[in-house]
């Protein structure tokens, strides 16, 4: 797979999005090109061995993460610092 090259900015920012409940991967695969899967690598590699496991506990199966399986679509919350697109 064709990962694109992140700057450490675009990693941090990655890192963050992936621990906020409420940003679904789709919003990390619109911004930044990484599924979830991807996401899930990258949080494996940066991650300290307890962190990883503490992050994917919180995410499994958890709907907010999930575009698809959210329940709401309006009133979205979108940080200024996201890129448009």
């Amino acid at each position: 797979m064709n990962r694109p090259e992140l700057s450490p900015e675009d990693l941090d920012r990655v890192i963050g999005m992936a621990w906020e409940d409420r940003t679904p991967f789709d919003a990390i695969e619109m911004q930044f090109g990484l599924k979830e899967n991807d996401v899930r690598i990258l949080m494996r590699r940066h991650l300290k061995p307890g962190s990883f496991r503490r992050w994917r506990a919180r995410v499994k199966g958890r709907v907010t993460k999930h575009a698809a399986r959210r329940t709401f679509d309006t009133g979205r919350f979108k940080s200024d610092n996201q890129r448009r697109g």
